[in-house]
């Protein structure tokens, strides 16, 4: 499943040039994957109370073309892979059917202690439906 996230870009995203500053997007698509875990039914604050966090470890992204002021982009989310205590995702943030940038995310699953751990059955359950 493809989980889509929408999105227009402010004023206070932009650089002085009026494109949105490179940073953005990693708070762009660290939103859409928020969304996207909870639609599927992850409680992210319940996992924090229990010592459960997601955090990402790795990420490349490309930078293909500007968004610029007002722009409505659509940002896609699926999960490629899903391992024991790891998940692979890959988001594309779009402007129409344009692609502007991507993103391939490694997410690990830890203890608030920063201890890697496994995902417990009922969220990879929930994760699964993340999967391309």
């Amino acid at each position: 499943m493809t989980h889509n996230f929408q999105l227009r870009v402010y004023y206070e995203d932009t650089d002085l040039a009026g494109i949105v500053y490179y940073a953005n997007y990693l708070r762009y698509i660290e939103r859409a994957r928020s969304e996207a875990v909870r639609d599927v039914g992850v409680d992210q604050w319940a996992m924090k109370q229990d010592g459960l966090v997601f955090v990402v470890r790795r990420l490349v992204a490309d930078y293909l073309l500007p968004a610029k002021f007002d722009d409505e982009l659509t940002i896609e989310t699926e999960t490629t892979s899903l391992k024991g205590a790891t998940m692979q995702m890959f988001q594309t943030v779009k402007r129409a059917d344009q692609v502007i940038f991507t993103a391939d995310v490694r997410v690990a699953f830890m203890t608030t202690e920063g201890k890697p751990t496994r995902f417990p059955a009922i969220i990879r359950q929930q994760l699964l439906k993340l999967q391309a």
